[in-house]
C-alpha cells in the first residue's frame, strides 16, 4: 500500500493505492465519513464492485445512482439523474458521494457533490488505470457541452481517493492503453527519468505486472499531487498536465464523444503537439521520435481523424486555456519539462493542422 498526500491549503486529503482497498473496512471506515451515502456508478462497474464496497460499509445508509457508461454521456443531462437520486434519498449537507467507476463517473459525481446544497463531501474510488493515474486527483469535476469538453465544472476537492489496483483485473485493454496515455504525459512534461522507466517497462504496464503498474500509478499520482499543491486552479504550472489535450479535446469534440476514449484523443493531441514543439524548433528529432515510438509502443491510436484544419482549430478556441483571444499551448521544449505558450508561429500551427487534421 502507498499513501501519498495531496495538499492545496484548504483541503488536505490521503491518495491510497494498493490491491484489495475495496474490501478493507479500517481503511473504508477511516476515509469515508458520514453515515448517510450516495455511490455514484455505472452499468458497467456496477456488477463488478458495487455489492463488494456495500458489504465494507456496514452500518450506514447507502443509497445507489447508477449510471450509463460512456463519456458521451457525460453531460448536464447525466449530472441531473445523480442531483435526483440524493433528492429522493433525502441526502442532506452531511451526506457523502461516492464516485466508484473510471474519470466520466468521477467528475459527474464530484461536479454534482460541488453542487449540491452548495457542496457535500466526496470520496474518488477510481476503477480505471486513467482515473487512478490522474483524474480522480486535483479536485477538477465537469461536464461536457457539445461546444467543447469539460466546459461546466468546477475545482473541488475530494475527501480522500482509494485507488484499488485490483479493480484494473477487469479493465479492458483498450482501457488499459488508454490510462498508459496520461503516465507517458507525465513523463513528457515533468519526469524524464519516468520517460526513460516507460521505455523499458511498457510491456511488463500492457502485461499488468502488479509492480510496474504500482510504480507508474505511484510516480503519477506523487507528480499530480506536487503540481496540484502549488497551483490548484491552473492558473500557472497545472496547465502543463493539459499536454496533449487541447488538440485531444477538439478530436473528442468533432467525434460526439464516441470514437476516440479520452486517453486516445489525449494520445493523438500529444502527437501533434510533439509536432509542433519540433516545428518551432523547441525540441530535436530525437525527442520527436522517441515521443512518437513509445506512444505506438502502448498501442495508442496514431491515426488522428480528418476533421479538417479550420474546424480543428475553431474547436481549440473554446480551449479553456485561451486567453483574450489567444490559444495557449503546452508545448515540450525538452523531455521532461513543459510550457505554456501563446507566442509561437501561426504557420508553424498551421502546419501542424494540415499535416494531421486536413
Amino acid at each position: 500500500m502507498q499513501i501519498l498526500q495531496v495538499d492545496v491549503g484548504h483541503s488536505r486529503y490521503p491518495i491510497t493505492i494498493g490491491p484489495a482497498l475495496l474490501g478493507d473496512r479500517e481503511l473504508l471506515d477511516s476515509q469515508i465519513g458520514g453515515h448517510d451515502l450516495l455511490v455514484v456508478t455505472n452499468t458497467t462497474v456496477a456488477p463488478l464492485y458495487l455489492a463488494t464496497l456495500r458489504a465494507t460499509l456496514t452500518g450506514r445508509r447507502i443509497a445507489e445512482c447508477v449510471l450509463p457508461d460512456g463519456e458521451q454521456h457525460k453531460t448536464l443531462q447525466t449530472a441531473a439523474r445523480v442531483f435526483d437520486a440524493l433528492v429522493e434519498a433525502r441526502m442532506n449537507r452531511d451526506a457523502t458521494v461516492l464516485a466508484l467507476g473510471g474519470g466520466v463517473v468521477g467528475d459527474i459525481a464530484g461536479f454534482a457533490a460541488a453542487c449540491y446544497q452548495r457542496g457535500v463531501g466526496y470520496v474518488q474510488i477510481p476503477t480505471t488505470l486513467l482515473a487512478q493515474v490522474d483524474s480522480s486527483v486535483g479536485g477538477k469535476t465537469g461536464v461536457n457541452h457539445p461546444g467543447g469538453k469539460n466546459l461546466i465544472g468546477a475545482f473541488y476537492q475530494p475527501l480522500a481517493v482509494i485507488a484499488d489496483t485490483d479493480t484494473l483485473a477487469t479493465l479492458p485493454d483498450r482501457e488499459l492503453r488508454a490510462g498508459l496515455a496520461e503516465v507517458i504525459k507525465y513523463g513528457c512534461v515533468w519526469d524524464p527519468e519516468l520517460f526513460e522507466w516507460l521505455e523499458l517497462n511498457l510491456s511488463k504496464l500492457r502485461r499488468r505486472d502488479p509492480a510496474a503498474l504500482a510504480h507508474a500509478i505511484g510516480r503519477s499520482c506523487a507528480i499530480k499531487a506536487a503540481v496540484v499543491a502549488s497551483d490548484e486552479k491552473e492558473l500557472n504550472v497545472r496547465a502543463i498536465l493539459n499536454f496533449g489535450h487541447t488538440f485531444g479535446h477538439a478530436i473528442e469534440s468533432a467525434t460526439h464523444y464516441e470514437t476516440f476514449l479520452h486517453g486516445e484523443a489525449v494520445g493523438l493531441g500529444m502527437l501533434m503537439a510533439t509536432d509542433l514543439s519540433h516545428r518551432l524548433g523547441l525540441i530535436d528529432a530525437t525527442t520527436l521520435e522517441r515521443v512518437q515510438n513509445l506512444l505506438k509502443l502502448a498501442g495508442l491510436p496514431t491515426e488522428v481523424p480528418r476533421i479538417g484544419a479550420a474546424r480543428g482549430f475553431e474547436l481549440m478556441q473554446m480551449d479553456k486555456k485561451v486567453l483574450a483571444g489567444t490559444v495557449r499551448l503546452v508545448l515540450l521544449d525538452k523531455l521532461g519539462h513543459a510550457v505554456v505558450t501563446g507566442t509561437y508561429a501561426q504557420s508553424a500551427l498551421d502546419a501542424t493542422l494540415s499535416e494531421y487534421f486536413a
